[in-house]
């Protein structure tokens, strides 16, 4: 659930360009993360030792035969049927430096999924300026249900691209996935976030105030939820202690007195809310269903 979308320490890739005798395919694993607030940039070990610092645009995520694309050549971007823009620009944010996160669902050609190969759960893209990341509809709608930030943000963006019959047929129901499971995920995942971060701060004396931000950003939406049914994406009203967390002009005691201060606030809407005890998985399965049979004829 982690909002920055880093690939994690032991993720094994492959070059997508020359790096000096490195050649494009050479196969290495990411051996330290970029730092938080800075450029996306990976210590990766190759086999003979050799640790190269690679932008993350020059790696792809090494997958097995069997969760390779169905057939060589099959690109599965164009059955990409809904396209967002999230991150800071979705959530009133931005600033001229920012970069543009696109997120969304795929569903391929029914016939795909009933051969041998496995499809890949997510499609991942990069250049300098954007990155992309498109679930598999299945494993996107399983998120929404489970609650996870992410996936929810994404069904409420005020920044849609692409919205096909399929797609909008899902809009039309996404309060279907809302529910008091909401509490525990939001909530939850900002106290756990908390207590790394103040362990983090003891041991080397340093945080990362955008991620503190985005925490605290999480918050917010979450006790909106609550109150009012709806995911509240764009948060531009607090948009001035919000960037002031990310510059440092509001430190550590403060952000975090505000913090618990959001917290108690979340648990009285916790208390108040009219939300299902379970979202409703009877009307999103039967969206799921709808939607692979509208993918039957498909060509692919």
């Amino acid at each position: 659930m982690t909002p920055d979308h880093r690939l994690p320490v032991g993720t094994h890739v492959t070059l997508r360009t020359v790096h000096g005798e490195k050649l494009v395919g050479a196969a290495g694993i990411i051996l330290r993360q970029p730092p938080g607030d800075g450029p996306s940039v990976y210590a990766v070990q190759f086999p003979d030792g050799v640790v190269l610092e690679i932008n993350r645009v020059h790696l792809a995520v090494r997958r097995s035969e069997l969760e390779a694309l169905p057939e060589p050549g099959t690109d599965l971007w164009p059955y990409v049927q809904y396209r967002c823009v999230m991150g800071s620009r979705a959530f009133g944010l931005d600033t001229d430096a920012s970069d543009t996160d696109l997120r969304g669902f795929f569903l391929p050609p029914a016939r795909l999924h009933w051969g041998l190969a496995d499809l890949p759960e997510q499609l991942e893209r990069h250049s300098e300026h954007t990155e992309e990341v498109s679930w598999e509809t299945r494993k996107f709608v399983r998120l929404a249900l489970r609650a996870n930030p992410n996936v929810l943000e994404c069904l409420y963006s005020p920044l849609p691209l692409t919205v096909t019959e399929q797609a909008q047929a899902l809009l039309d129901i996404r309060g279907a996935f809302l529910s008091r499971l909401l509490y525990q995920t939001y909530n939850g995942y900002v106290q756990g976030q908390f207590r790394r971060l103040e362990q983090g701060r003891r041991a080397h004396g340093d945080i990362r105030p955008k991620h503190v931000m985005h925490l605290l950003r999480l918050l917010l939406s979450g006790i909106h939820a609550l109150r009012t049914g709806e995911i509240m994406v764009n948060v531009g009203e607090h948009k001035g202690m919000l960037l002031a967390v990310k510059s440092g002009q509001m430190d550590w005691a403060e952000a975090n007195r505000w913090r618990l201060e959001l917290h108690a606030e979340f648990d009285r809407a916790f208390e108040r809310t009219t939300l299902p005890e379970r979202p409703d998985f009877e009307t999103v399965e039967a969206w799921l269903i709808a939607a692979r049979r509208a993918a039957v004829g498909w060509s692919g």
